[in-house]
């Protein structure tokens, strides 16, 4: 088929790492691709893939740059006479929504996470003939708040390169990029995330109990890998923690691609979401905690409430400074041997419940029930 994706950008982030992942595995399984967006870091590999990358300014609501983008779309559709859409956020949603009505073509929508629902939004919000879902608490909200049929729906996953994201990952370089001390020899936490203020929280709290972990823990480093509008702030407050310290307790690298490097680097992982899984596959224990919610430790007895989730912790206890810090000093107190196992059990579920292949045949079913529809 001739397949293309919309979204706002391809920027750093779990939603546009879904969208590189799930287009890789459609050119491996001979379709053809189209990646329309805003750009971003992630078009290179793309590119280099045998994607094609097509720019529309599909990141904001200006009714000049959705004017554009809506041409851009149109004419792209009809050039290229693709067989499929696909579209994964909002904006191109509603774009596209309205493309659909005058076209015909067949159309799919993926929700990656929850919108605010005001009338007005949702009367810009247009869902696909079929939707793919991330979770199982999505697939509840599209059906309540949008009224979705639940057979229109198929719950799917975020997809995880395990050849990519391994214990095998060499990191050296990134070690020597920010002179940090040898991982391998040092009690290092890693922590992933957009640092964005939507998404920030646990960076926040991680910083703030830095000088006391550090007080408890011998040999610490914590290594944030992200960019976003909070960066400058974490950045300040981390500078001001290691001038105190005399020594470079904290280190900020800012937006990065090779995320793989970083999530293999830690003695143990904090994050969220797609991030966690893939520090998951590269055999790391992980403290699961985010913005929108707190699991702590994963492990067997978490797994329900993770799968749930999709790793998000939504609905379940907030976050704090104290909690990540009992977990955190839980986790270094624990044997080479038992944080190993760990990371072994956690590379397990991913492979088992995680992979790019389960996502990319969730995605397929959806495209074959929006195509029997346009048969009949």
């Amino acid at each position: 088929m001739k397949i293309l994706m919309a979204t706002m950008g391809m920027g750093i982030g779990g939603a546009e790492t879904h969208i590189l992942e799930l287009s890789k595995e459609l050119k491996k399984r001979g379709h053809e691709v189209w990646v329309v967006s805003n750009g971003g870091k992630y078009n290179d590999e793309l590119e280099e893939f045998g994607i094609h990358t097509v720019w529309a300014p599909l990141h904001n609501k200006n009714p000049q740059n959705m004017l554009k983008s809506y041409k851009i779309l149109k004419k792209l559709i009809l050039d290229e006479k693709i067989d499929l859409v696909h579209s994964h956020t909002r904006i191109s949603s509603f774009l596209l929504g309205k493309l659909h009505k005058k076209l015909g073509f067949p159309y799919v929508t993926t929700a990656h996470w929850t919108f605010k629902v005001t009338p007005l939004l949702k009367a810009m919000t247009n869902w696909g003939e079929g939707t793919v879902a991330v979770s199982d608490d999505i697939k509840t909200y599209l059906i309540n708040n949008y009224g979705i049929p639940a057979e229109q729906i198929v719950v799917t996953v975020n997809g995880i390169d395990i050849e990519k994201f391994s214990s095998a990952t060499n990191y050296d370089d990134v070690v020597k990029e920010f002179s940090l001390r040898e991982p391998s020899k040092t009690n290092t936490i890693v922590y992933i995330s957009r640092l964005d203020e939507s998404r920030a929280l646990v960076a926040k709290q991680l910083v703030e109990i830095a000088k006391d972990l550090d007080s408890k823990i011998n040999d610490l480093q914590i290594v944030i890998v992200g960019g976003g509008d909070s960066f400058d702030e974490i950045k300040s407050k981390s500078d001001a923690i290691n001038k105190d310290l005399g020594k470079n307790l904290i280190t900020l690298t800012g937006s990065r691609t090779d995320i793989n490097k970083f999530a293999n680097m830690g003695k143990i992982f904090i994050g969220v979401s797609r991030s966690a899984l893939e520090a998951m596959a590269s055999e790391k224990p992980v403290i699961v905690a985010g913005n929108e919610g707190y699991i702590g430790i994963f492990d067997d007895s978490k797994l329900k409430v993770g799968i749930d989730t999709n790793f998000c912790c939504r609905g379940l206890e907030m976050s704090s400074p104290e909690l990540l810090k009992r977990d955190v000093l839980d986790l270094l107190e624990k044997s080479s041997e038992i944080l190993q196992n760990q990371g072994l059990y956690n590379r397990e579920t991913v492979k088992k419940y995680y992979s790019v292949e389960k996502m990319t045949e969730d995605c397929l079913r959806v495209y074959k029930y929006v195509l029997e529809k346009h048969k009949i």
